[in-house]
């Protein structure tokens, strides 16, 4: 018996742009993604015995093969061919469905676990490909470093950025990645559709006025207006820039430095439900 507890990041995009659908029924994007210190917490045990088992913290969330994570770790076994017993326990603080990448990261973070349980019996490559086949979002968690992403989001090319002070706020329910993708009208961005990333990482936070956009911003927005009164109030708040990250519903506000950010963090707390998440975190590597 072994096990190992890791922390399991949140990340944001910076700008994501919905370039075409593919054939696959997948979608081709351009997007910039950090790593934020908002984490989840997972803990991976190997036993003796065969198949996955998995609490969660969030009753919402699934125990089975439907989740995400679950599906991580038998693709692990499948793979390897290891006749072990592998339980997970997920606490979570991320919120679900919150455009933050809390599923993906789970699902990395077992990989990456068990992989070290194992003596680094696959490798951080060929985790990387076997990651891509679970989420697309997956491969950036355990790449561990921001990066500009194209294709589905698993092409990779790491960008060195600045720890960012964020405020990060979540009203409280759920948006579907699938819903925000099928909803997009890509009829109407015709030359919009290119690259706005020069490859010239922001240095800091003014810099992301030049590249900060959401294709999919305008999707959510139509349906839940309160992403329009969350953006107002980080701008009014000392936010240098905000922006919804992913599908949504979570808005971020970048600040000059973290003490912009701490300022803000009380007053804005209060200023919207309980039901609202609201937290400061810092861009990772």
């Amino acid at each position: 018996m072994s096990s190992l507890t890791l922390s399991s990041p949140a990340k944001v995009n910076l700008f994501l742009k919905v370039l075409r659908k593919r054939s696959d029924g997948y979608h081709d994007i351009a997007t910039l993604m950090q790593a934020v210190s908002l984490f989840d917490r997972i803990s991976v045990e190997t036993l003796e015995g065969e198949g996955v088992s998995l609490w969660c913290s969030d009753p919402a969330l699934p125990a089975d093969s439907t989740n995400i994570a679950y599906r991580a770790a038998d693709l692990y076994l499948k793979t390897t061919g290891l006749r072990k017993k592998i339980s997970i326990r997920i606490e979570k603080n991320i919120p679900v469905g919150a455009g933050l990448g809390g599923g993906s990261s789970n699902a990395a973070t077992v990989l990456k676990a068990l992989d070290e349980l194992e003596g680094g019996r696959l490798g951080k490559e060929a985790l990387l490909d076997l990651s891509a086949s679970i989420g697309s979002d997956c491969p950036f968690f355990i790449s561990g470093k921001a990066a500009y992403a194209e294709g589905r989001g698993e092409r990779l090319q790491p960008v060195d950025l600045p720890k960012f002070a964020y405020i990060l706020i979540n009203p409280g329910f759920q948006v579907s990645t699938a819903w925000a993708y099928s909803n997009l009208d890509l009829t109407k961005k015709g030359e919009d559709n290119i690259l706005i990333f020069s490859g010239k990482a922001p240095s800091k936070a003014v810099d992301l006025k030049a590249i900060l956009v959401n294709d999919l911003e305008e999707v959510t927005l139509r349906k839940h207006p309160v992403i329009s009164d969350i953006k107002k109030a980080l701008l009014g708040s000392g936010a240098v820039v905000s922006l919804m990250s992913g599908s949504g519903p979570t808005v971020f506000g970048v600040f000059e430095d973290r003490g912009a950010a701490e300022r803000a963090l009380a007053p804005l707390k209060k200023r919207f439900p309980d039901n609202f998440f609201v937290s400061l975190a810092e861009g990772l590597c």
